[in-house]
């Protein structure tokens, strides 16, 4: 896998907090970010499991596999599953079964989508200071497109949008730089005035190899690792903390 430049060179720039003021354009990242989906991935994985007659996993199992996409969550929990399951179910092949896992996952996440997940306190506020800025959003996620679709009409968050792009829009999933840069020529912005904004270090190191500002959420799903190691231009605990930090009318709220 080719980028563009290399994340460890990216990730060790000093990016002043002036670029972040310029932005003129915003992508936002969904799990973790604007909606706590860790509920729905829970059932719909362990509803899997139960399925493929594996033993349910904890939520912190489900946690720590969740950002880079539904096929990397279902090999994770999987992998957990079977080495807690006897020895018959642990020579099963895992390629077969990842392939019958995402099909009992995809039936059950799209039956329970949404109906076990909460918006982040102050994600919708600012999500409308956002839009107060005039500042066009897209939603770009590792999500299915279909379940991202879905989830942010479920909570009223689909307005605010003018693409929603998942991890199956294109050929390459975030941390790649691939779906930043496309939603950017989607938004019609040059990258370093579209600001990033999730919850992860995968949201960080597609920001940083794409040439996009960063800003990290405190809360929301990273691997189980302290998020500010991720080093982004900024680290907010409320999505309302964002818009102090552009340059728009917003800011006089």
């Amino acid at each position: 896998m080719t980028w563009p430049v290399g994340l460890d060179d990216l990730m060790t720039q000093p990016r002043p907090e002036s670029k972040i003021a310029s932005v003129r354009a915003a992508l936002i990242d969904l799990d973790g970010t604007l909606v706590d989906t860790l509920g729905d991935f829970t059932v719909a994985i362990n509803a899997m499991l139960a399925d493929l007659q594996l033993p349910p996993v904890s939520h912190q199992v489900v946690e720590h596999a969740v950002g880079k996409g539904s096929a990397h969550l279902i090999d994770s929990v999987l992998k957990v599953a079977l080495a807690h399951a006897n020895t018959a179910q642990t020579a099963i092949d895992l390629v077969a079964l990842n392939q019958l896992g995402w099909q009992h996952y995809q039936r059950h996440y799209r039956a329970i989508n949404g109906q076990h997940a909460t918006v982040y306190p102050g994600a919708l506020e600012g999500l409308q200071q956002l839009r107060s800025c005039g500042l066009p959003l897209a939603c770009v996620t590792n999500k299915p497109t279909e379940f991202a679709v879905a989830l942010l009409q479920a909570t009223q968050l689909d307005g605010f949008f003018s693409h929603v792009f998942g991890g199956d829009s294109f050929p390459e999933k975030k941390p790649h730089p691939m779906p930043l840069l496309k939603a950017c020529e989607a938004l019609g912005t040059l990258p370093a005035h579209t600001l990033m904004v999730g919850d992860s270090v995968n949201d960080a190191q597609s920001a940083r190899a794409a040439g996009c500002p960063v800003v990290l959420v405190s809360y929301g799903y990273n691997h189980g690792v302290p998020v500010d190691q991720a080093q982004p231009d900024a680290l907010i605990s409320c999505l309302t903390d964002l818009v102090p930090l552009l340059s728009c009318p917003a800011t006089r709220l």
